[in-house]
């Protein structure tokens, strides 16, 4: 059986990509697919979105398809509709200076293709193809450096970093990504751009970190940030825990467990962020021990999570997102003993939180594995944790006040008492109680230990 005909690159592209393509042919213009989704296509990476360049003015854009939304149409950017689908066609367009080192402060529209491509960053994003008759238009080599994995800006560096400071970002991102090195006139030229780098907004900042953490390796990206001077720019807390030693049960300094650690973590970029936080702590509490010539780290976590929370702050994530890092970055340390009883084991479900607790199993599986010494036996016990919580949580036991048999309707009902704080500690000990003996989350042993503990007084309830 003869061997089917390899695809051509033009032939990957998407059919509705190509319909647009041949409206703009059929009315006279040029549409080509250029940035990422070129790049990706040699690569022979998955594309996730499809971007057009086209010689056709906005304006002529929109009469020509049906369904337009003028996403940025004073750059020349509209976002034609097919069906459920948005495909982003930017009219071909050179720049003028970048003031303010984030955008341009003239845009004007051209129709040399070449023009256009020479404002992109990097040579690798510079590339165009024509779907229709499946030609690569290079004028500035990228495929070459595709081959060599190499990361080059297109013309002088000092320039395309000057224009937008987020570019050297970018370059530290597709390094991670791609597993590529940069060019080392480019590298050189990252320096020069801090103070551009400083006027970024923090959501752009933080919009390519967590790209970043999505690489399959961040750290790649991650050091070459420190190396740059990046890192001193967009995380200068993180700095202290380079060359910050620590004692015999890392073989690295934090720095280094560190990246060990965001790289052993799951492919969730949150949790990733976390795990590059979770010891931000350690250099402002190391010590001597008392007992041991050897460092200590006590509340480091502690110590680190507001820390965290003013990371998080900064870098503009939701209130969600910030949580869930600090949450994780507080919790991370996780010392288990298999003496514990299930009632203890319950308690701990209780205080990470059960929504939490593979999350901070996993950050803590990364951070053993992380250290650079044999930690079987820590590794073995957090997954005997793990099957353990797994067991307890399947057998229906109460681990919130809304799992109690009651509630404070119920409380204030049965114990005709006002609502009030008191109903919040009420309902905690009666937690406490069940997390000990869960047969004991049943109504009537339930007000009756809380009518014990508002007559013992120690609920501060007025009666």
């Amino acid at each position: 059986m003869p061997h089917a005909k390899p695809m051509s690159l033009a032939e990957i592209v998407p059919s509705d990509v190509r319909r647009i393509c041949k409206r703009f042919a059929a009315a006279g213009y040029r549409a080509w697919v250029v940035g990422g989704c070129t790049r990706d296509l040699l690569l022979g990476r998955p594309v996730h979105d499809w971007d057009l360049a086209t010689n056709a003015l906005p304006s002529a854009v929109m009469q020509l398809f049906p369904r337009v939304i003028p996403t940025g149409v004073q750059h020349g950017t509209v976002t034609v509709m097919l069906g459920p689908n948005g495909f982003e066609v930017t009219t071909l367009r050179g720049e003028g200076a970048y003031s303010d080192g984030r955008h341009p402060d003239s845009v004007r529209f051209v129709s040399d293709l070449r023009e256009d491509l020479a404002r992109r960053d990097f040579t690798i994003n510079a590339i165009a193809l024509d779907p229709l008759d499946g030609v690569l238009h290079d004028p500035f080599d990228g495929r070459s450096d595709l081959e060599r994995r190499l990361i080059r800006a297109v013309g002088r560096p000092q320039e395309r970093f000057g224009e937008d400071g987020l570019r050297v970002l970018r370059a530290a991102r597709f390094a991670a990504m791609l597993d590529f090195d940069i060019e080392p006139a480019t590298l050189a030229a990252i320096p020069s751009a801090h103070a551009t780098l400083a006027k970024v907004s923090m959501e752009r900042v933080r919009d390519e970190l967590l790209k970043t953490m999505s690489a399959r390796h961040p750290s790649r990206g991650l050091q070459i940030m420190l190396d740059t001077g990046i890192l001193a720019v967009v995380l200068p807390e993180l700095l202290p825990m380079v060359g910050c030693e620590q004692n015999k049960y890392h073989a690295y300094d934090v720095w280094t467990h560190t990246l060990h650690c965001v790289d052993a973590s799951p492919d969730d970029v949150l949790l990733r962020l976390a795990a590059l936080l979770h010891d931000v702590g350690k250099p402002g509490v190391r010590a001597i021990g008392e007992k041991t010539a050897d460092y200590t780290f006590y509340e480091h976590e502690r110590v680190g999570a507001p820390i965290a929370d003013k990371i998080c702050t900064r870098l503009k994530l939701s209130n969600e997102q910030r949580a869930r890092v600090v949450h994780l970055v507080a919790e991370h340390l996780v010392v288990y003993d298999p003496q514990w009883s299930d009632a203890a084991v319950r308690r701990w479900i209780r205080r990470v939180g059960a929504e939490s607790v593979a999350d901070v199993l996993a950050l803590a599986r990364a951070d053993a594995d992380a250290k650079g010494v044999d930690s079987s036996d820590t590794i073995a016990r957090l997954h005997q944790l793990h099957t353990r919580v797994d067991a307890l949580t399947a057998q229906g036991a109460a681990l919130t006040v809304r799992d109690l048999a009651i509630n404070g309707n119920d409380l204030m009902r049965e114990l005709q008492v006002p609502p009030g704080p008191w109903i919040g500690r009420i309902l905690d000990h009666l937690l406490e109680i069940v997390l000990e003996d869960p047969s004991a989350n049943q109504p009537d042993r339930l007000l009756h230990a809380a009518r014990s503990f508002v007559l013992s007084g120690q609920a501060s309830c007025p009666r």
